[in-house]
């Protein structure tokens, strides 16, 4: 089996949002929605390095959550909306907008982690080995 830099570097966009291995873009990279694999079913890379944390729910609060609160709000103050027109109005919107885009964000970032070598900042002790 090939070792890391043996791989063509991969765009972390391309394979990211398509949920595949960052290192070899043939395995999957999700065993659920938004569970990660514990290992490519292609490469056999190991995905523990992966910990993209809040950062898709983050851009999701941002990009999609924030307009979509908008909406509703401008639909309640322009038409005094009764509840109803809410529930076919903002909430398919809310929904459609907010759960879709989690899974290629998370797979952007985790494949983003792969390409740039990102990991857990540690602690320089000052000492030269």
């Amino acid at each position: 089996m090939l070792n890391d830099d043996e791989w063509p570097p991969l765009r972390p966009v391309g394979v990211g949002i398509r949920g595949r291995c960052p290192r070899c873009g043939q395995g999957h990279l999700f065993s659920g929605f938004l569970k990660i694999a514990d290992k490519c079913d292609y490469c056999d890379l190991d995905f523990s390095f992966a910990d993209p944390a809040d950062g898709p729910a983050f851009f999701v609060i941002c990009f999609a959550c924030i307009p979509s609160l908008i909406m509703g709000l401008w639909i309640e103050l322009a038409y005094q909306a009764p509840y109803w027109v809410h529930l076919l109005t903002t909430l398919p919107f809310l929904l459609l907008t907010c759960i879709p885009p989690l899974r290629p964000l998370k797979g952007w970032l985790v494949a983003s982690q792969y390409y740039f070598k990102a990991a857990e900042g540690k602690l320089d002790d000052g000492l030269e080995k």
